[in-house]
C-alpha cells in the first residue's frame, strides 16, 4: 500500500504541477483526481496534501526567475533593483485582498466548495470568460507591455481578481490572468505577474494548511512525510517544464484553447456527476 501510494503521490505531483501555471485550476484537478487516484490517507492530510505539494511549484518560479525577483544581484544596476524592490511592492499590494477575504473564509471554502459539481461548474464559467476575452483582444491593444509599467492601482485590481479563485475550479493563474489582460496588460506581463503573486499566496496557504493540519492533533508518520515529499518534488520539477511551455506558447497562441479545455471537461464532468448520481 505505501509503494502504491507514493505511485499516486507521483501522478498528483505531475497534475499539480501542469495545472498550477496553466489557466485550468490545479485545486480543481486534484479535487477530481481524488475521485479516481484515492491515496489511502486520512482526510485532514488529503486537504493538507492538495496545497502543500504547490509548494513544488513555488519553487519552479522562484528557480526560473530567481535573477528577476532577486533585488540583491550584483549583476543589476541601482534603477534595476529599485524596479524589482517596486515589483515586490506590488505583489504585496496584489496578495492583500485575499488575505482579508481568504482567511476568514478558508474553513467555510473547505466545506462547501471543495467538491465535485462546484468545480465543474466554474471550470465551465471561467473557460467561457476566457474564451470572450480572447475574442475582445483581437481588437484590443494592451497599454501595459512591461512589468515596470504595472502600476500599484493594477496590482491591487489583480488582487481583487485572485480572490475569485478561492473558489475551487476557478484557477488562481486564470483569474489572475484574466484580471491583468481585462485592465490592458499584454498577456506575458498578466502571466509572468500572475505568477510572481503565486509566491507569497501559495506559501502562506501552504503554511495555513499545515498548522491547521498540526492543531487538529494530526502529524506526520514516515509514510505520509515520504507521500508529501514526493509530490512536492515531482510538482517542482513538472511546474518548471509547465512555466516553459506556457511562456513560449504564449509567444504565438492566446487562451482561448484552455478555454475550450475547461469548458469541454466540465461538461464532461457534469455529465460524470449526473450518472454516479
Amino acid at each position: 500500500m505505501f509503494l502504491l501510494n507514493i505511485v499516486k503521490a507521483i501522478l498528483l505531483g505531475i497534475i499539480e504541477g501542469i495545472t498550477e501555471w496553466l489557466p485550468i485550476s490545479s485545486t480543481g484537478h486534484l479535487i477530481l483526481a481524488d475521485e479516481f487516484i484515492k491515496l489511502d490517507m486520512p482526510p485532514d492530510f488529503m486537504t493538507m496534501f492538495n496545497v502543500v505539494i504547490q509548494l513544488g511549484a513555488i519553487l519552479a518560479v522562484i528557480f526560473l526567475y530567481f535573477n528577476k525577483l532577486n533585488p540583491f544581484a550584483p549583476s543589476k544596476s541601482e534603477v534595476e533593483k529599485k524596479e524589482t524592490w517596486s515589483l515586490w511592492f506590488k505583489v504585496v499590494v496584489a496578495v492583500i485582498p485575499s488575505v482579508i477575504i481568504g482567511l476568514p473564509l478558508d474553513d467555510w471554502l473547505d466545506a462547501n466548495f471543495h467538491h465535485f459539481l462546484p468545480v465543474a461548474i466554474m471550470l465551465i464559467v471561467y473557460g467561457i470568460a476566457f474564451i470572450v476575452v480572447e475574442k475582445r483582444n483581437k481588437t484590443v491593444k494592451p497599454k501595459c507591455t512591461s512589468l515596470n509599467d504595472f502600476t500599484y492601482k493594477a496590482a491591487l485590481l489583480v488582487g481583487m481578481f485572485q480572490v475569485l479563485s478561492l473558489v475551487p475550479g476557478t484557477s488562481r493563474s486564470g483569474a489572475t490572468i484574466l484580471g491583468g489582460i481585462l485592465i490592458g496588460a499584454s498577456r506575458f506581463v498578466a502571466t509572468e505577474f500572475s505568477f510572481f503573486m503565486g509566491i507569497p499566496t501559495m506559501l502562506g496557504a501552504s503554511g495555513l494548511k499545515v498548522l491547521k493540519f498540526l492543531l487538529k492533533g494530526n502529524s506526520f508518520d514516515f509514510q505520509s512525510a515520504i507521500v508529501l515529499l514526493v509530490g512536492t518534488l515531482v510538482s517542482f520539477v513538472v511546474s518548471i517544464l509547465a512555466i516553459k511551455f506556457l511562456m513560449n506558447y504564449l509567444k504565438k497562441n492566446d487562451f482561448t484553447v484552455f478555454g475550450w479545455y475547461r469548458v469541454v471537461l466540465g461538461a464532461i464532468l457534469i455529465g460524470y456527476w449526473l450518472i454516479a448520481m
